[in-house]
């Protein structure tokens, strides 16, 4: 084998190894919503899940992309493969614990606008939850 192809059996691997560990928190975040699902799929003595409504946060840590990669992977062959997904990105929001205002932030570690405090409460963007579950 050449150099060039030396070269590029050693990109893939380390290419797919960094897809796998982005991956793996929304692939527990998944495999979470599908036991929850087929725990209530059989608690209702249902068939399947028609349709789950998601709400998950901007501040959450998902990253959006491996979430939908870890879905299609792992709702294969469950009570949501082939479910409607609605998933609601809740806008991140603080409130400022020395002067008290509540601000729009699109990361954690954001100064308050009005006194440029970095001590602040989120206050919304860190949903992760099942808001419905239309169930048949």
């Amino acid at each position: 084998m050449g150099e060039k192809g030396l070269g590029d059996l050693s990109i893939i691997p380390l290419a797919t190894s960094l897809i796998n560990i982005i991956s793996m928190h929304e692939l527990s975040i998944v495999l979470g919503i599908v036991e929850i699902a087929e725990n209530q799929v059989k608690q209702h003595q249902s068939r399947r899940v028609e349709a789950i409504e998601l709400e998950i946060g901007y501040l959450a840590g998902v990253e959006w992309e491996a979430l939908e990669f870890a879905w299609e992977a792992a709702t294969k062959h469950t009570v949501l493969e082939n479910s409607q997904r609605e998933v609601a990105r809740i806008e991140g929001a603080a409130k400022c614990l020395e002067c008290q205002r509540a601000f729009p932030i699109s990361s954690l570690f954001e100064p308050c606008p009005s006194c440029g405090s970095y001590f602040s409460e989120v206050t919304r963007g860190k949903e992760l939850r099942i808001k419905s579950l239309t169930i048949v």
